[in-house]
Parts: structure tokens; sequence; C-alpha cells
């Protein structure tokens, strides 16, 4: 049974150095239930395809118990969505910002208002930013997979001196002697580093 994706982020899983899956979230928290079930031995880790940040799932139950509350807790009300300052239905949130009496006169004085203008300035950083973010996101993700799964394998040193280098050849060299799902996995988040 399949989830739609674009509900849940999408993630992936291994049983120590072997990919045992990826997709959606409750797509793949049942297979790791599955895969407990059946007596797997090695540490299961679950990480997000897009930062690579471990991702923390309830196991008890049946796979689809573990299915299930993964469904339920996405139906909840996020804080954004929970009453407060702002106008949530519209997806602004009220937040406290501290700025420097200047700052504060600067903003009073442009057409719009405080918060139409701190909306600009934040659109404007974005687009020009944006390229730079990106990679840095992707460089960031590939340290934290390589730290999680690669950490004690032999030339990680040199794999994340290379990583932060953007020498992604290196990188991809030594990488080639870890188990092909770790290198595959690592070279596949690299890759992002250089917009591929």
């Amino acid at each position: 049974m399949s989830t739609n994706s674009s509900t849940f982020p999408t993630v992936v899983a291994f049983a120590g150095p072997c990919r045992i899956a990826a997709g959606p979230l409750p797509d793949v928290a049942r297979v790791v239930r599955e895969r407990l079930d059946a007596g797997e031995v090695e540490p299961v880790i679950v990480l997000d395809d897009e930062t690579a940040a471990p991702v923390d799932i309830d196991l008890r139950g049946t796979p689809e118990d573990v299915a299930a509350r993964i469904l339920a807790e996405a139906a909840q009300p996020t804080e954004r969505q929970a009453a407060g300052p702002g106008r949530p239905r519209l997806g602004v949130v009220s937040r406290e910002v501290s700025l420097l009496p200047r700052h504060w006169e600067w903003l009073a004085d442009q057409p719009g208002g405080a918060s139409a203008t701190l909306r600009r300035l934040v659109e404007d950083a974005r687009r020009t930013s944006a390229h730079t973010d990106r990679t840095r996101r992707a460089r960031e993700a590939t340290w934290r997979f390589l730290h999680v799964m690669a950490g004690d394998r032999p030339g990680f040193e040199e794999a994340s001196r290379a990583l932060f280098a953007d020498r992604l050849d290196d990188l991809a060299r030594i990488a080639s002697e870890w188990p092909p799902d770790v290198r595959d996995h690592a070279l596949r988040l690299a890759s992002r580093i250089a917009g591929g």
C-alpha cells in the first residue's frame, strides 16, 4: 500500500550498511517494522532524504499500526495551524523580531510598513542567495550522512576534507571502498552540491 508522497517527507532506511527502503515515511516505517519482525540483526536507521537528519519513528505494534500512527499524527493540526497571533489560515505567523531603534525607524518610513518591508527583504534575499543556500544545504546533508553512515569507515576524515573543499572526485574515489549502498547514497547527496 503506497502513501501520497506529497504529504510526507521522503526518507531512506538502512539496516547496517544496506539500504532497505526509500519513499514516503509511512511506507518506509512499515518496511522497517516488517524487517525487525523478521529478525533484522543490523541496527536500523531512518534518515530524511533531503537533509540526512535522523527520523524518529514509533515502531510499536504491527507494521500497519506503525503506518496508521504516522498517518494519524499527520492529520493533527501543526503549531502553525493552531490559533495564535498572525493570520494562520493564510500562513502568516507572528514572531518576535529584535532590531535597533534606527532599524525600526527605517522600517517605519517604508511603504507598506515594517511587516511588508521585512517580507520584501526576505524574498529578495531568498532569490539572490538561492543557489548558495541550496549548495550549503546539500553539503550539510552529505556531511550528516557521511558522519552517521561512514564515520567509522576507512578514509572518512579524508572524505570529509574532500567534501568541504569541493573535491567531489576525491570523495567518490574514497567512497568507492565503502559498502555499495553507503557509497551510492553519499555520492547521490554530494551530486546535489554541484546542482546535479
